[in-house]
C-alpha cells in the first residue's frame, strides 16, 4: 500500500505539473503568426518568427538551471518539501503569465515563462523519488507510468486550452495555477518526511557545486550526455515547431492543434502505461531502436503532406515514450552511485539544453523554411541511433574486461 500511495502522488503531481506547461503550445503559434501587429507579437519591431523563438527559448533555459539544481537540492533537503515549493512558485509563474498577456507586456512574459520552467524542473525530484524508494521491475513500471502521468499532462493541457480559450485568453493559465495549488496539500500528505542530509548547510554551495553537470567529468556520462543531446534535439525539434508546421501547412488554429496534440500524447501516454516490464534484450539496443523511430516520425513529417504529417506526430508518440522508459530505467541501475537525484536531474538538463538550442536554431531556420529544422533534428536522431548502438557494444566488451583487470 506504501508503495501505491508513493506511486499515486508521484504521478499526479506530474499530472498537474505538465498541464501547466503544456498549455502555451496550441496558445502561441497563432499569437506570433497573427496579421495584426501588437505590442506582444511584434516587440521593438523584432520579426514575430523570431519573437516566437525566443518565447520557446526562455522556458527551457529556466528548466535548464531547475533541472540541474532541484534534484541535487533535494538530495540535501529531501523531495517532499522541494516538490511543495516548486508546485508553489510555477503557480505564480502562471499568474503572471496571465497577467502579461493581459497587459500585452512581452518582457513580462518572458520573465513569467522564465520562473515557470525553473520551477517545472522538478520532474528529476519526482524520478528521483521513485528511484530511491523502489527496486527492479517495480521502478521500471512505475517510472513508466510516471512518464505516463507526464504525457497525459501534455495531452489534458492543450485539450483545457483549447475548450477554455472562448472565455479569455488567460483562462487557461489561472486553471492552471489552481491547479498547481491543489497538488500542494497532496504532496504534503502522500509523501514521507525526509531528513535534510548533513553532507553541506547551504542551498548555494549544494547549487554550486553538486548541480548535475558536474557528473560530466565522468566518461560513461559524458557519453550519455552527448547522446541523449542528440536525440533530444529531435524530439525538441518536433515538439517547438510542429504545431507552426500545422498552421504554415493547413492554417490550424489553437483548436485543431489541440485535437492534433491529443491523438499525440494520447499515444504516448498508452505506451507508457502499457510498458515497462522485464525485457532480455539489451536496454541500449532497445533504445537504439526507439530512437530510429523518433528520427522516422520527425523524418516522414518534414517531407510529408498535411496528413501524412498528423499521422507522423501520433505514431511519434510510441519510440519516444518507450526510448523515455528504457533510458530512464537503465540510468537508474547503472549510475545510482553517483545519487539519483542528479542522475535524473542530468538527463533533464540534457533535454532542456536541447530545447535551447533547437529553440535558437529554429527562430533562424523558420526563416527560411520551417521544415529546415525539422529536417535537422531527424539527422540528429538518426545519428543518436547509430551512436546509441556502438556504445552498447563497447560497454559489452569493457564490462566483460573489467572483472579481469580487477583479479
Amino acid at each position: 500500500m506504501k508503495n501505491v500511495i508513493l506511486i499515486t502522488a508521484a504521478c499526479l503531481l506530474g499530472l498537474l505539473s505538465t498541464i501547466g506547461a503544456s498549455l502555451p503550445y496550441p496558445i502561441l503559434p497563432p499569437l506570433f503568426a497573427a496579421e495584426a501587429a501588437n505590442n506582444f507579437n511584434h516587440f521593438l519591431g523584432l520579426p514575430s518568427k523570431l519573437l516566437f523563438g525566443l518565447a520557446l527559448t526562455i522556458n527551457p533555459l529556466g528548466l535548464l538551471i531547475g533541472s540541474a539544481v532541484l534534484g541535487p537540492l533535494s538530495d540535501r533537503y529531501g523531495r517532499r518539501p522541494l516538490l511543495m515549493l516548486t508546485a508553489l512558485g510555477a503557480a505564480l509563474g502562471h499568474a503572471i503569465t496571465a497577467w502579461a498577456l493581459v497587459i500585452q507586456s512581452y518582457p513580462l512574459f518572458i520573465v513569467a515563462r522564465f520562473i515557470t520552467g525553473l520551477l517545472e524542473g522538478n520532474s528529476s525530484v519526482a524520478r528521483a523519488m521513485l528511484a530511491d524508494q523502489l527496486q527492479g521491475s517495480l521502478r521500471l513500471r512505475a517510472m513508466s507510468w510516471l512518464n505516463g502521468a507526464f504525457y497525459l499532462g501534455w495531452l489534458l493541457g492543450p485539450i483545457l486550452a483549447g475548450a477554455t480559450l472562448v472565455w479569455g485568453i488567460t483562462v487557461p493559465f489561472w486553471i492552471a495555477a489552481i491547479a498547481l495549488l491543489l497538488v500542494v496539500p497532496l504532496v504534503a500528505i502522500a509523501l514521507p518526511r525526509e531528513a535534510p542530509s548533513l553532507l553541506t548547510t547551504s542551498w548555494w554551495q549544494v547549487a554550486r557545486d553538486r548541480h548535475s553537470l558536474n557528473l560530466l567529468r565522468h566518461e560513461q556520462l559524458r557519453t550519455l550526455f552527448i547522446v541523449q543531446l542528440a536525440l533530444t534535439c529531435g524530439v525538441a525539434s518536433f515538439y517547438e515547431f510542429y504545431p507552426l508546421w500545422l498552421v504554415e501547412m493547413a492554417g490550424y488554429n489553437a483548436q485543431a492543434i489541440s485535437w492534433v496534440n491529443v491523438g499525440l500524447c494520447g499515444t504516448m501516454t498508452i505506451t507508457s502505461l502499457l510498458t515497462g516490464g522485464p525485457n532480455r534484450l539489451p536496454p541500449l539496443l532497445r533504445a537504439s531502436w526507439y530512437a530510429c523511430g523518433v528520427a522516422l516520425a520527425v523524418g516522414i513529417l518534414a517531407l510529408g503532406n498535411i496528413w501524412v504529417g498528423i499521422v507522423a506526430i501520433v505514431l511519434f508518440g510510441i519510440p519516444n515514450a518507450l526510448y523515455n522508459t528504457v533510458i530512464q530505467g537503465w540510468c537508474a541501475e547503472r549510475f545510482s552511485a553517483h545519487g539519483q537525484g542528479a542522475v535524473m536531474g542530468l538527463l533533464a538538463t540534457t533535454f532542456c539544453i536541447a530545447n535551447i538550442v533547437v529553440a535558437l536554431a529554429g527562430s533562424a531556420l523558420i526563416l527560411i523554411d520551417t521544415r529546415l529544422i525539422l529536417i535537422a533534428g531527424a539527422c540528429s536522431g538518426a545519428w543518436a541511433a547509430w551512436r546509441l548502438n556502438n556504445w552498447r557494444r563497447e560497454l559489452a566488451s569493457s564490462d566483460a574486461v573489467a572483472p579481469e583487470v580487477v583479479a
